[in-house]
């Protein structure tokens, strides 16, 4: 898709924006991510707004599983050394609601990471675009018919691990939004096959926060920007478009939750991070919980004036829509850190 092509459909989106009630614009945020940037479409330029490297799927890449009586459908992206004979790390990416799998990558640049860095990238699709995160979001079918995507994600990775010789300590889900409290409830409920999780954008729901556990300490990396619009900062209900979709925690009590499951200490270390950007408007804080259980650290980057947003990312709509996209560091690369340090025990 040319540059010409990409303006018309984002014109064309925000027209919908403009003019559409609710319910009918009510998942064009994360849809707009499976149009305006295509899973074959190549970017560069971090500082631009745009991840950097190749973000192309091969046609053999895309697969099918059956789960529960549903096909659930799940994109692979191997890196160019890919050799069997060695085990490789899988990382999930997880799209936001009303987005797809094969759309998240023109978001994050993950493909371009794990080609430099060594491990292969999965992104599944929710069913009709939604995660079932627990939240109790009853305008969509996921959570009104209860599906079982921890199940889904379970059967996937002993699937990928028989396909792809996965390296079954290190396999670790990152997502945005609805992808990224799904990825909350994959550290809690499939911790025996997660490694850690890295939420971004995305606190834990509040209804499931008394009942959740985890059968062994999590390291957790959450990303989360102040001034998001959508997933509030200081907890409540989850808002598109003036409808409310579930409630969830604060950031302050989603790490709170995370690092008292983990026996972390009570004072997190404050890093104020270099403001790489000056022009994007956000500055980042970096707080680190020590003395974890089992090493699984707990860790938050908060993105002061930060939206709802891929730090580092593309900026998929206006930020007087979606929030301000920070550039002082590249969430897709801090998260791979994070992980590669975090192997399962």
């Amino acid at each position: 898709m040319n540059c010409k092509a990409s303006f018309g459909i984002a014109l064309a989106v925000l027209i919908i924006l403009a003019s559409s009630p609710a319910c009918r614009i009510r998942n064009t945020i994360n849809s707009y991510l499976t149009t305006v940037v295509p899973a074959t479409e190549n970017r560069t330029g971090v500082d631009s707004g745009t991840p950097s490297g190749s973000t192309s799927f091969s046609p053999d890449c895309s697969s099918n599983i059956q789960i529960n009586g549903l096909d659930r459908h799940y994109f692979v992206h191997l890196p160019p050394n890919f050799n069997k004979d060695k085990s490789w790390p899988l990382v999930f990416c997880l799209h936001g609601g009303g987005g797809e799998g094969k759309g998240i990558n023109g978001l994050t640049g993950y493909n371009a990471v794990a080609d430099s860095q060594g491990f292969i990238v999965v992104y599944p699709d929710a069913i009709e675009h939604n995660w079932n995160d627990g939240r109790g979001d009853l305008m969509v079918r996921s959570h009104i018919e209860n599906i079982d995507d921890v199940a889904f994600i379970s059967a996937l990775i002993d699937k990928l691990a028989g396909e792809y010789n996965i390296d079954r300590k290190m396999v670790y889900a990152t997502g945005i939004s609805n992808g990224a409290l799904m990825s909350h409830r994959l550290g809690c409920e499939l911790a025996d096959k997660i490694a850690a999780i890295a939420p971004v954008a995305g606190n834990i729901p509040e209804k499931m926060a008394p009942i959740w556990t985890s059968s062994r300490p999590m390291p957790v990396l959450i990303i989360n920007g102040t001034d998001d619009p959508l997933v509030p900062w200081d907890g409540g209900y989850i808002t598109a478009f003036g409808q409310k979709r579930g409630r969830v925690l604060s950031v302050a009590d989603t790490v709170k939750f995370w690092a008292g499951k983990n026996g972390c200490s009570a004072l997190p270390e404050t890093v104020q991070l270099p403001d790489v950007s000056s022009m994007d408007g956000t500055t980042v804080t970096r707080e680190s919980y020590s003395g974890c259980r089992n090493n699984a650290d707990v860790l938050l980057y908060a993105v002061k004036g930060g939206g709802h947003t891929w730090p580092g990312g593309f900026q998929y709509l206006p930020a007087a829509i979606v929030g301000k996209t920070c550039r002082d560091f590249n969430a897709s690369e801090v998260i791979w850190e994070f992980f590669k340090q975090h192997p399962l025990k």
